[in-house]
């Protein structure tokens, strides 16, 4: 395939796919009620907001902002009953910009699992889910966990309430080229679509950081995901960190290979890659919407782990998707979508043990600390979900 064609395949890729959640996407920058949010063109489908801050601009804008909201608001003191609560009869605003790895609400949406359970929910386009949870424009949402800890930590008022799913991402080089393992990328630079400080950034980091390599072997850059593999081809960029969905074609036309995954490697795929995220003063003030909340989402991802072609099918039917469906289906199915929750707080801790030793983030708080703050499951075992 010649240059040209190449890059004109790499275009269509990234105008075929929609939003896990790619780091670049320019969304719509105010927040609209969305009944069928199209995927952006810029964007593979994995579902991520791509106009990614890395953890310091995150902890200017929200952090500061959100703990104070957190000193201020007290915990509703509960009547047992839903319908007592503060934010009963209003919608839940849920951060989704269309894809496939944060679909598991508008799957859920559909499926009548929130409206069964006294709820409505109200899909919203943001230009940062994670901006949107720590300024409460949002109540939930689903996000990358490389990319939610770090301004956690820093502030924004979150609670983590489950996975969304394990893989998703990986570490790819040319097929045709020398090299074949992390090893041969030192000194050499990667690229990915997020900012510096990104969650792709932070991903390529733990690949090379379990395989003994230092952060500062490599360098690093930001490409747009339309000329990812163009750089890669014309000596630019040594390797990628891709979304697994939009890579496939690449994989399968023998211009890219998979060198590291969170998807197939032993060291990271049991890991929930995606979390389900709610605003903190929501969870504190509407605790039991929250729990049914959270529910409906993992009773979802539940039945897409058994019914991914169904799945795949409504998130087309709503113009959640886009491009090639049985491309859809393949790395759908390639995820566990029934994610169990002890393997979520399992891989929070993992995630912050290593951010704090690799020095994403600058904290004195513990792995324990961090659990006990941010993670909450609202009372529900996984023997709960049916």
């Amino acid at each position: 395939m010649n240059n040209f064609k190449k890059v004109a395949l790499t275009l269509a890729m990234a105008l075929s796919f929609t939003a896990c959640v790619n780091d670049n996407q320019e969304s719509k920058k105010e927040d609209t009620k969305t009944e069928m949010p199209a995927g952006d063109p810029k964007t593979d489908t994995s579902g991520e907001n791509v106009n990614e801050k890395d953890s310091n601009t995150v902890k200017e804008e929200t952090g500061k902002e959100a703990n104070d909201s957190k000193d201020e608001t007290k915990e509703t003191e509960s009547t047992g009953k839903m319908e007592d609560e503060p934010h009963y009869g209003k919608p839940i605003k849920v951060a989704y910009n269309g894809g496939v790895c944060t679909g598991a609400p508008g799957i859920a949406s559909v499926r009548g699992e929130f409206e069964k359970r006294g709820l409505e929910v109200e899909f919203i386009n943001v230009e940062s889910d994670v901006d949107s949870i720590g300024t409460h424009t949002a109540d939930a949402t689903i996000g990358h966990i490389a990319k939610f800890v770090p301004p956690t930590v820093n502030g924004v008022d979150a609670v983590f309430a489950s996975g969304a799913h394990t893989g998703c991402k990986s570490l790819y080089v040319l097929d045709n080229g020398e090299i074949n393992d992390t090893e041969g990328l030192k000194d050499k630079t990667v690229g990915f679509p997020g900012s510096i400080g990104s969650a792709d950034h932070n991903i390529a980091i733990r690949f090379f950081n379990n395989d003994g390599i230092k952060p500062d072997e490599v360098k690093y850059k930001q490409v747009e995901n339309s000329a990812i593999v163009q750089s890669m081809e014309n000596g630019e960029l040594a390797g990628a960190i891709l979304s697994d969905e939009f890579a496939s074609k690449f994989v399968e036309d023998g211009t890219i290979k998979r060198i590291r995954s969170l998807s197939f490697d032993d060291d990271f795929k049991n890991e929930a890659c995606c979390i389900n995220a709610l605003n903190g003063d929501f969870v504190r003030e509407n605790p039991l919407m929250a729990k049914a909340y959270n529910e409906a989402v993992l009773s979802t991802q539940k039945w897409i782990e058994d019914n991914v072609e169904e799945a795949a099918q409504i998130l087309f039917d709503n113009n959640w998707a886009t491009g090639d469906f049985d491309t859809v289906v393949e790395m759908m199915d390639s995820y566990n979508w029934a994610v169990t929750l002890d393997d979520t707080e399992s891989t929070l801790e993992t995630v912050i043990e290593d951010y704090k030793n690799l020095g994403i983030i600058d904290s004195d708080m513990t792995k324990e600390d961090f659990i006990k703050t941010y993670w909450n499951s609202l009372g529900l075992k996984d023997s709960d979900i049916k």
